[in-house]
């Protein structure tokens, strides 16, 4: 199970050495638990994310831990040889964890972020780091009371008709909301969009009307 994040004991657990730090491999919640996100998250990201978020609330430095992630992972894309360091599995994991406390330290990093990265390489899961920064900055949405929102069009939409279309996008959040959007192009769905908006799921595709009728006129045959 994921490794334990932060300054505090966040679980029961076996005592590991990492980066000159000492932190957890869960086993167990202890007695004032981990904090709740604001939305479910599952796999090994989301254990990895989970106790992120309960690390950095408990030291308010939510927005830090964010912001830091992300600067990560940027990093880590425009690096591609520290990436395939990272992701050699004939390397030994030491060797990986030492660098990586070595980069994080001159970026001046939080210790909550250095030892989730700590953790990560104990475990050999740094090819699980983007799944994590993703889940964490879905928990990090959540946080603030955004929702996601995903639109997926055949071409770019107009100002005009991306106004209209938001307009009635948030007659689907509560008013303490606000929406999260994220544009996206798919020539291969021919006109029409497909929407993700929280939980709800609306194709409005030219492709799948196109693939409903195909399949209507194979019953009738």
């Amino acid at each position: 199970m994921a490794a334990i994040i932060g300054g505090r004991r966040l679980f029961a657990a076996t005592k590991l050495q990492c980066c000159g730090r000492v932190f957890y491999s869960a086993t167990a919640a202890p007695k004032d638990g981990l904090v709740k996100p604001p939305v479910a998250v599952f796999g090994v990201e989301g254990r990895y994310a989970h106790a992120l978020y309960s690390a950095a609330f408990k030291k308010k430095s939510l927005e830090k831990v964010e912001k830091e992630l992300n600067g990560f992972q940027t990093l880590i894309a425009s690096e591609q040889k520290l990436q395939e360091f990272l992701l050699n599995p004939t390397l030994r994991k030491e060797s990986k964890q030492a660098l990586i406390e070595d980069v994080l330290k001159k970026q001046n990093y939080s210790d909550i972020t250095v030892n989730l990265f700590c953790a990560l390489g104990e475990n050999n899961r740094f090819n699980r780091i983007s799944g994590v920064v993703k889940t964490f900055n879905r928990i990090m949405s959540a946080h603030r009371g955004e929702v996601l929102c995903t639109i997926t069009s055949a071409k770019q939409l107009g100002d005009k008709n991306m106004k209209a279309l938001q307009t009635v996008l948030n007659d689907f959040i509560e008013k303490d909301e606000s929406l999260k959007i994220e544009m996206k192009v798919d020539p291969s769905l021919l006109g029409g969009m497909v929407v993700e908006i929280g939980d709800k799921y609306i194709d409005m595709s030219t492709a799948t009307k196109i693939k409903k009728m195909t399949e209507a006129l194979r019953e009738v045959v």
